[in-house]
């Protein structure tokens, strides 16, 4: 089994080749006459549906703000789930939840590194 900084170091090195496709490709279409003229009537759809929703938006400006509010609440109460779920993780706890269809589910912890 390979080793940790062995399979980082392949990471690395794969990632630097994605970005190299991924530059030539946007060279390629960065010099593509057709993409300049998609982009041009794509930017004038744009702000045809930008002044459509905000049209839209101002009729309903009351349900935006109270959706606002729901989606602070749902934010809050995922990082209060997390918070709890650890805590009793560490306790040593079972941890399992239920939704209203009796559908189970257990938590899932990751691990991410970031540079130092």
């Amino acid at each position: 089994m390979a080793n940790l900084q062995q399979i980082f170091d392949r990471i690395q090195k794969t990632k630097k080749e994605q970005k190299e496709i991924k530059s030539i490709y946007r060279d390629a279409l960065l010099n593509s006459q057709a993409m300049k003229q998609v982009q041009e009537d794509l930017l004038k759809l744009r702000d045809k549906k930008k002044r459509i929703e905000e049209g839209i938006r101002d009729d309903f400006r009351h349900e935006f703000d109270k959706l606002e509010v729901l989606k602070a609440d749902i934010e809050n109460d995922a990082v209060l789930l997390s918070d709890i779920a650890l805590n009793e993780y560490i306790k040593g706890n079972s941890i399992e939840i239920k939704d209203e269809y009796e559908n189970r589910y257990e938590p899932i912890f990751a691990v991410r590194f970031k540079k130092v």
